[in-house]
């Protein structure tokens, strides 16, 4: 059993638009809508399951009726940050399903994850036990320690820009969570970071630039582009 659990819980300040960015209409369709069509026409996936910012999961629930979203099958709460909404799926799907199920956690604000990504990443986890996509970091890097100057680089070639989906098996995932409590690590920004915390190794699967965040704005007006080539390239 392949599980995509979909993280929608937050609220998206850094937009500074007057609804959750997840939620935003982009060409008359909401952005989670998007993202969940993604998981929804994937092979691989089996079950969606949605990690919801509370007083929007009826609104989440009409949206997956009129687009047809049939894999939907859990909503879910969100929490407080991004580890605890992230736990708060995991908690429920334990519930539901095998600690040996893979779960691919995925970001809502990141629409334009292509099918290639997620196969890719599940098959990555079958394989070495977790997967998290990445894309090479091609700019120069600075190092800095005040915030506006720098006097020193670091090697590029020794980092890595993550993306989601970011894919484990439920009981590790699981487990992961129920660690960090026990030590004290209450707001991880993403499951890979998690999982280093704990001194977990983590292996890599291939992503892609045109896998963005939608974070700002601009964001948007880039997803807005990437939509339009798509269409373009369908034409022909």
């Amino acid at each position: 059993m392949n599980i995509a659990l979909i993280i929608a819980g937050g609220v998206g300040n850094r937009m500074g638009q007057d609804i959750p960015k997840q939620f935003l209409n982009v060409r008359d369709k909401p952005v989670i809508v998007y993202t969940m069509e993604r998981f929804q026409r994937c092979g691989a996936i089996d079950v969606i399951a949605v990690v919801c910012i509370e007083g929007w999961e009826t609104m989440l629930r009409a949206y997956a009726n009129q687009f047809e979203i049939t894999k939907l099958k859990h909503i879910i709460p969100g929490g407080r940050n991004g580890q605890e909404s992230i736990r708060n799926g995991v908690e429920e799907l334990m519930r539901h399903y095998g600690e040996n199920d893979v779960v691919l956690v995925h970001d809502a604000i990141r629409p334009m994850v292509s099918e290639t990504i997620i196969e890719g990443c599940a098959a990555a986890t079958k394989k070495y036990g977790n997967a998290v996509t990445i894309v090479p970091c091609q700019e120069a890097m600075l190092e800095t320690e005040d915030g506006e100057t720098a006097t020193k680089d670091f090697p590029r070639d020794n980092l890595k820009r993550t993306q989601t989906p970011q894919g484990f098996y439920l009981g590790d995932l699981a487990w992961a969570h129920k660690e960090a409590l026990k030590r004290g690590i209450t707001n991880s920004i993403a499951s890979c970071t998690l999982m280093t915390n704990l001194g977990e190794r983590i292996y890599f699967c291939p992503g892609s630039e045109k896998n963005i965040k939608l974070t700002t704005v601009d964001d948007i007006e880039i997803f807005k582009a990437l939509l339009a080539a798509e269409r373009d390239e369908w034409l022909k």
